[in-house]
């Protein structure tokens, strides 16, 4: 390979590299875990997985949990 084709290629793969990147950000996703369990995945590194109770507790209190963010706003921190 010439310098030029070298160049070219380092510039295709660099254009490849900032696609995938910007690709990389995914939406949030629902799976049932091999136990039964509701796997939300999309927040974090790992997935959330709790038993149906335990999501149909957690969202019985969304007001309260949106109350308490709002509450206490200053306090908390936003991963980005």
């Amino acid at each position: 390979m010439s310098e030029e084709d070298l160049r070219a290629e380092l510039e295709r793969l660099k254009a490849e590299n900032e696609r995938l990147k910007s690709k990389g950000v995914r939406g949030l996703s629902l799976k049932v875990s091999e136990k039964g369990a509701v796997s939300l995945y999309g927040i974090g590194r790992f997935p959330v997985t709790l038993y149906k109770e335990q999501w149909r507790k957690i969202l019985g209190m969304a007001a309260e949990i949106e109350d308490f963010i709002q509450k206490n706003e200053a306090s908390l921190k936003a991963k980005e």
